[in-house]
């Protein structure tokens, strides 16, 4: 006859000891807060850290793509690039274009917030039309751009000489034409930000509270009046990181000007500071130099950076 097992009385206590010891584990916030950081911190140090001290050490070396052999030359590579008259247009013109965008994209994308939060029919279809410039990938939309302003096939110089304001044979050189050359830069990276600036700027509407808005509407303020005292202020906050945010992909943005105006332009009028250092990095194969012309980036970014989150700050405490 076989005999019966009889499990220790202990197992129960056993299994409840662990599921204690694995809910205990999960309450600590320190312990998940370290977990959910490492995939951030990891794609930092590999994605970011390592290309930045990459960078750092190629500045100070004579290193070339053709040979691997490298020394230490200091600083002899930023002064090079200052002396270079190409790179103070490319910072000029970097400057410049982030500039007159976030100008364009702050006005436009206020606007367009202000739309997407109203109510009327086909609402959702107006969203996803005003979001795909956004979406759709760069470089795709860059080519595509390309299309656009080409100066014999542009359907843009076609709507021109159908309004008559170009004559029957007219036709812009769009790209050709450093001034209009800039000009297009300028348009595209406003029309491939503004939808992002508009959606973070609509976040920043739904925030506030209707009371006020229609406690103001009747006292007699009119829409102009609401808008430039209550909303403007209290979307204040959220429309600077949208220009912070804005700024960095304006600032590092490398595909609009490579594509549309290959080599900067005529005359480098469309040169900007990564385009330049792609060109002497690798196309001319000067590591050392295309590193220092990168690194201006850094102080440049982070000064905008801090700027705008101070103020962002000063903001929030009025």
């Amino acid at each position: 006859m076989r005999a019966r097992f009889d499990p220790p009385s202990d197992l129960p206590e056993a299994a409840d000891g662990r599921a204690g010891a694995r809910r205990r584990l999960g309450d600590r916030e320190g312990v998940l807060a370290s977990m959910f950081l490492l995939p951030t911190i990891g794609y930092i140090v590999l994605l970011v850290g390592a290309p930045f001290v990459l960078a750092l050490t190629f500045s100070v070396t004579d290193v070339t793509t053709g040979s691997a052999a490298h020394h230490f030359v200091g600083l002899a590579n930023f002064r090079a690039v200052w002396d270079d008259p190409v790179f103070r247009k490319s910072l000029m013109n970097t400057l410049e274009f982030t500039a007159i965008t976030m100008v364009f994209v702050v006005v436009l994308s206020t606007a367009l917030a202000l739309l997407l939060a109203a109510d009327f029919r086909a609402k959702r279809l107006v969203r996803f039309f005003l979001l795909l410039p956004w979406t759709t990938p760069i470089a795709l939309a860059a080519i595509a751009w390309l299309w656009l302003l080409d100066n014999l096939f542009s359907p843009i110089d076609w709507l021109l000489r159908e309004v008559h304001l170009l004559g029957p044979n007219g036709h812009m050189n769009w790209l050709g034409v450093p001034s209009l050359a800039r000009t297009s830069v300028i348009a595209v990276q406003v029309w491939r930000l503004t939808p992002l600036a508009a959606v973070i700027i609509l976040a920043g509407l739904s925030a506030i509270p209707r009371d006020i808005d229609d406690a103001a509407a009747v006292d007699g303020a009119g829409f102009w009046r609401r808008l430039w005292e209550i909303t403007t202020p209290l979307t204040l906050p959220v429309t600077a990181i949208a220009v912070l945010f804005g700024a960095i992909l304006t600032f590092t943005d490398m595909a609009v000007v490579y594509i549309l105006t290959p080599g900067g332009g005529a005359g480098n009028a469309t040169q900007v500071l990564t385009t330049w250092a792609f060109y002497k990095g690798i196309n001319a194969g000067d590591l050392g130099q295309g590193a220092a012309i990168a690194l201006f980036l850094f102080p440049l970014l982070l000064a905008s950076a801090i700027a705008i989150l101070v103020a962002v700050r000063r903001t929030e405490v009025i």
